[in-house]
């Protein structure tokens, strides 16, 4: 089964919406944690807990137990968006009679634990575990416990317990995102070593100075440590886990508090703060805006793909393109499903593949064996009946499906049916077949008229921008609509991949800050764009977006 990467992350945008909803219908709540563990919670719920939502009790489920009971609306999100009750509900988040109340209660359907007290968690997940044992269950127990959280004692007596009894059917999660309620965790009782100043990101960055998993190895615990917002590596490190067997396992995922919102982000402010009510609409673009960068490796050395997708890696893409030709549909030849597989075994980066081929419904599946997480197919090479085909094959594979047009192309009338589920659309802005290419500029105007397509049929994908795409045009093929972001030449091309992806990001994230600026000032003028921007305290942020501002006339 494939990654499940599109759906996971769609999900996990609608769950982090009905966060920001539900703590400002309430007044209060706690959104910040409740971001930092999103994609921990979404590949546990969309890809690894059994569970049957109309039988909550049922006997065989896996069981999540939540310790750090704060961050209740980030597990109820979940839990509604993973279908335990209509979505609508999370507006009663803390109300008198409601089922979601300030923590996890028993009351809420899906709830395995009430949450209160920090620390107990652990023991109430073990005694849960050894249960299953005795009982001859096979079920298997995950909890998220947090950093602040890990000053509790009873923390590290569950930790010694669990080892001693062998709990191997025991997966903990530490949400290590730095932050505890008073201030970063490093301050006042560090879990790696003592910050000085207030810069976080030099703990995140120097992984000389982490001790964490030191700490629990010593206690006996099987540790697996990751990047907490990566869905590649958070299933990795599920699948690790649950392979293990004779000690219990963590997962310490490095994490960022209030992840996905820059105002939140690594800001203490936010651990336990509900957003205002003339905020959420620009919080819910920004939420939609998250982008990615992803290079496409033909561009680089075809003699040696294996060094570019050691390239990709150490340039901290978010996925690689892997662009498949077979010299009928495309005049060029790159490398068919037996070079991906080839490929498959030396990253855990998700691989888009990218189909540039004639009669796809008669290969796909043989790019599924080999290990894709996301396959697009040409739509001139398809009618509804073939596509149909392709799209169920990849569904029920969890592999993201994704739909080409050529330049001179129009999005046919038959995909109009498939739109509500299509987890990607390739607007190519170049000729295929060939790297190098210019930017069509038409592809600007296309892409806009396309939107008004996507809205009216509920595409909840993303559009990838493919061909020419440069550090001169990729923000305004986001102001577009793109959020995806293939660079041959442009990236792979490069020396310094890293630096060249991170200046990709740079740009890109300017026109996003001016979106959102725009988006500030209509609904509330310059009032409005100052009280935006003064959210931002973290790092330099603040008077990079004031600048923005003022080349705008907002201010």
């Amino acid at each position: 089964m494939g990654l499940n990467y599109y759906q996971i992350k769609k999900n996990v945008l609608r769950a982090r919406k009905l966060v920001i909803k539900s703590t400002n219908s309430a007044g209060s709540g706690h959104p910040g944690g409740s971001f930092s563990m999103a994609e921990i919670l979404g590949c546990l719920f969309f890809k690894y807990l059994r569970y049957d939502p109309k039988q909550p009790q049922w006997e065989n489920r896996d069981r999540l137990v939540l310790s750090k009971g704060h961050a209740a609306p980030g597990l109820f999100s979940s839990l509604a968006v993973a279908g335990y009750f209509p979505e609508s509900e999370l507006e009663t988040l803390r109300k008198f009679g409601s089922k979601l109340q300030g923590h996890p209660d028993l009351k809420c359907p899906g709830v395995e634990f009430c949450g209160g007290s920090l620390g107990t968690g652990l023991s109430y997940s073990l005694g849960i575990a050894l249960a299953a044992k005795m009982d001859g269950k096979n079920y298997h127990v995950y909890t998220i416990i947090g950093d602040g959280e890990s000053d509790e004692g009873q923390v590290w007596e569950a930790a010694m317990c669990a080892a001693k009894y062998k709990a191997d059917n025991l997966t903990a999660f530490l949400d290590r995102n730095f932050i505890q309620q008073d201030s970063y965790t490093e301050k006042i009782m560090p879990l790696d070593e003592k910050l000085e100043g207030n810069d976080i990101s030099e703990m995140w960055n120097d992984a000389s100075r982490w001790k964490t998993g030191d700490k629990w190895r010593s206690f006996g615990w099987n540790v697996i440590e990751i990047e907490g917002h990566k869905i590649e590596q958070i299933d990795a490190a599920i699948s690790k886990a649950n392979s293990t067997k004779g000690i219990p396992s963590i997962i310490i995922a490095r994490t960022i508090k209030g992840k996905s919102i820059e105002h939140m982000e690594s800001n203490p402010q936010w651990h336990g703060k509900a957003p205002d009510s003339d905020i959420v609409p620009i919080i819910n673009l920004e939420l939609n805006s998250q982008f990615m960068i992803a290079p496409s490796i033909i561009a680089g050395d075809m003699t040696h793909l294996e060094n570019e997708i050691k390239r990709c890696v150490t340039g901290r893409a978010d996925y690689i393109h892997l662009d498949v030709m077979d010299g009928k549909f495309v005049s060029n030849k790159t490398f068919d499903h037996n070079k991906i597989k080839e490929l498959r075994s030396l990253t855990i980066l998700p691989f888009d593949s990218h189909l540039m081929i004639d009669e796809p419904v008669k290969h796909v599946r043989e790019y599924v064996e080999a290990g894709s997480d996301i396959i697009t197919v040409h739509a001139e090479v398809c009618d509804e009946s073939s596509f149909g085909e392709i799209h169920d094959l990849l569904k029920h594979n969890q592999v993201g499906v994704g739909l080409a047009i050529n330049p001179d192309t129009e999005l046919p009338a038959w995909s109009y049916k498939f739109l509500p589920t299509l987890d990607q659309l390739i607007v190519m802005s170049v000729v295929p077949g060939k790297s190098g290419q210019k930017y069509i500029e038409e592809t600007h105007e296309k892409i806009k008229r396309l939107n008004v397509i996507l809205n009216e049929h509920q595409f909840s994908g993303y559009i990838e921008a493919d061909g020419g795409v440069t550090l001169e045009n990729a923000g305004s093929c986001f102001i577009d609509g793109a959020r995806c972001f293939v660079g041959g030449s442009a990236i792979i091309g490069q020396k310094d991949i890293r630096g060249i992806i991170n200046e990709f990001r740079v740009q890109i994230l300017k026109s996003r800050r001016k979106i959102l600026l725009d988006k500030a000032y209509q609904l509330g003028g310059s009032t409005l764009v100052k009280k935006w921007i003064d959210l931002h305290i973290i790092g330099e942020k603040k008077e990079q977006i004031r600048k923005i501002a003022a080349e705008e006339g907002y201010l």
